[in-house]
Order: C-alpha cells, then sequence, then structure tokens
C-alpha cells in the first residue's frame, strides 16, 4: 500500500491547471445561448408581474411571477461573475460590455466588484491575509481576546438574521452604490455607470407602469436574489471542513481544492446557479467558464475525490462561526465556550 503510494506522482497545481487547460475555452454559442434563456424568461416574468399588478389580481398572486424571477438574477450575477473573471467570452470587449448590462440588472458593479472579488481568490484559505471580499471570520483566539465591543459586534454580523436578513439588501441595495476604499478610476467609473443604468431603469419603469408598480416588483426581485446569491457565496467558504491555514504554510492547490466547496445541488438549483456549486473548480482556474464547470468535474478524475457538500448538511454552516486552528475546523460559539472553560480549568490545576 505504501509502495503505491509513493510511486504515484505528487499533483501540484500547475500540472492539474494544465490537465484542465482545455476547459478554459470560451464558446460564443454557450455564452449566447445562456443569455437567451436566462434574459428572455426574466423579461417575460416582468411582464406578467406588471399584468398581474395592473390588473389588480391579490398581492400573492402579484407575487408569484416575482418570486420566481429572482433565481433568473442569480444566474444574472454568475454571467456577471464570468465576466468579471474574462472568462464568459473570448473578447475583452465583450466580457465588459455584458459585464456591466449583467452588473446593472444585478445592482452590482463590474470592476469595483471584479477587483475585491480576484484579490479574495488570492487569499482564500490564508488567515494571514483575510478581509478583502470574504466573509469577516475570527479564530477562537482573536475571538476570546476581543474586547467586549467587538465580540457583541461580532455575534450580530454572523447572526443568521442579520447575515441573510439586514445583509443581503444592505450590501446589493447600498454597499455596491458607493466607491470602496482605494479604488482606482476604472472602478470607481463601473460604480457610477452601474447607479446611472440603474437609475435610468428605475425612470424608464416609473414613466411606464408606475413607481410603485416598479418599486413593488424590482425591490422584492432583488432581495430575494441577492439573500440567495450571499447564501451561495457563504456556504462556498463558512463551511466546518474548510481549509484555512497561515500564510507561510499554506498549500494553494489545498486552499482551492478543500478551501471552496463542492456545494452539490439539485439540478434546477444546479442550472439557476450557473455550476457555482462547482466552486473548488472555480477556485482551481478562474478563467473556466461556467457553463464548462461540470464538464471538467465529469472528466478530470483527479477532481472527483472531493467530498461534496450536500443541501442539507449545508445548513449547519449557519452555525459555526470561528476557526479552531487547533482542531483545523469551523467552529460554534457554543463550542468555543467549552474550549475556553476547559483551558480556565487546567489554569486553576497548575
Amino acid at each position: 500500500m505504501s509502495e503505491e503510494q509513493n510511486t504515484e506522482p505528487v499533483v501540484t497545481r500547475q500540472i492539474l491547471n494544465k490537465i484542465i487547460l482545455k476547459f478554459t475555452t470560451p464558446s460564443l454559442g454557450k455564452a449566447i445561448w445562456q443569455i437567451l434563456n436566462t434574459l428572455i424568461p426574466y423579461l417575460l416574468l416582468w411582464a406578467v408581474a406588471i399584468l398581474a399588478f395592473r390588473n389588480e389580481y391579490p398581492l400573492w398572486v402579484c407575487f408569484i411571477p416575482v418570486v420566481l424571477a429572482a433565481p433568473f438574477v442569480v444566474r444574472i450575477f454568475i454571467i456577471f461573475h464570468d465576466c468579471c473573471h474574462s472568462s464568459f467570452f473570448k473578447t475583452k470587449w465583450a466580457n465588459k460590455l455584458v459585464g456591466h448590462i449583467a452588473g446593472i440588472l444585478s445592482s452590482t458593479p463590474l470592476t469595483d466588484w471584479g477587483a475585491a472579488h480576484i484579490s479574495h481568490h488570492s487569499t482564500a484559505g490564508n488567515l494571514d491575509k483575510r478581509g478583502v471580499g470574504d466573509i469577516w471570520t475570527l479564530t477562537v483566539e482573536e475571538y476570546i481576546s476581543a474586547p467586549r465591543l467587538k465580540r457583541i459586534t461580532y455575534r450580530i454580523f454572523r447572526h443568521p438574521l442579520f447575515m441573510f436578513g439586514v445583509g443581503p439588501s444592505y450590501v446589493f441595495l447600498i454597499f455596491h452604490r458607493f466607491t470602496q476604499k482605494g479604488v482606482r478610476h476604472k472602478g470607481r467609473l463601473s460604480v457610477y455607470i452601474t447607479n446611472l443604468g440603474m437609475l435610468a431603469l428605475l425612470l424608464l419603469g416609473g414613466s411606464t407602469i408606475g413607481y410603485k408598480t416598479y418599486l413593488l416588483i424590482q425591490l422584492p426581485i432583488t432581495i430575494i436574489a441577492a439573500t440567495l446569491g450571499l447564501w451561495l457565496f457563504y456556504v462556498q467558504h463558512q463551511y466546518e471542513e474548510v481549509y484555512w491555514e497561515r500564510n507561510d504554510v499554506r498549500d494553494s492547490l489545498k486552499a482551492a481544492l478543500e478551501g471552496s466547496s463542492y456545494y452539490k445541488l439539485p439540478k434546477v438549483a444546479q442550472w439557476f446557479t450557473g455550476n457555482i456549486g462547482l466552486h473548488h473548480i472555480h477556485h482551481l482556474n478562474p478563467s473556466i467558464p461556467n457553463y464548462n464547470l461540470q464538464a471538467c468535474h465529469n472528466e478530470i478524475q483527479k477532481l472527483q475525490h472531493i467530498e461534496p457538500l450536500g443541501l442539507r448538511k449545508s445548513f449547519k454552516s449557519l452555525f459555526i462561526h470561528l476557526w479552531d486552528e487547533d482542531t483545523k475546523k469551523l467552529i460554534s460559539f457554543k463550542a468555543m465556550k467549552l474550549i475556553r472553560k476547559a483551558r480556565l480549568k487546567k489554569e486553576n490545576n497548575h
């Protein structure tokens, strides 16, 4: 057994990227088809929602097409996300054009958001480089030694009702309307383009169907889509066995394949989320467009040993908030208290 293991070639990130290189080639046909099968039903659901409100149907009836439209915005965001990585189309101008349009529809500025996201890719799984484009995460030691106000703030921030109640609306309706600190001219310009585009849609909607009707449709769609999107991003890097290491010992291959979840979703959910559940492959090589991720996973055997995170198990992520450097796991506040209690008991015994 040990001899077999010794003769097995060591797979590095560079070798694996060479193997999956062919999946990084964008397909114009697949890209256009994805745009069509996303935008057309999305616009049709908008039309149905407008008719329902104009005919004064009961609110629960009016909101059926609104709720159904929200997952399509998640899919639009995935297109936007690929454009940020310049992976959706072969040409840079096409990625920028479609990226800005998708950014307006998903309330997110292309270059401004993209800069933080690229930084997130380079620092994922790095305990010494947290804080850019990721979810605020403290280690057990950091939490225990933090001032009381910081601990309270952290608990509020990580509470599911705040994270997925207040969080999505704040991020997509308010936070993305402003340029971030240290962002260059192109980043600021992308914020202005997105804001002006959203304003233009508001004015167009207000002048045609009325501001009340427009907002009754647009706001719920945005909030539902933002909540679904934030959950996807959260669970991609906030699960019990996630990989985190200090900068000096961090392995970039492990950071990609074990620091990002393989979130195995039902086929319908996988379609709406543009295969982003295959996040470990995306982090291995973000140049692979979303429409090639599943084919890459199916063909490359070395990617199939990653244990998937199922839908049911993923909800455990709601209750684990601190990184324990001893056990190399994300743990709950309750588990942290037990660790602290055990330490105090040990200290008293000595």
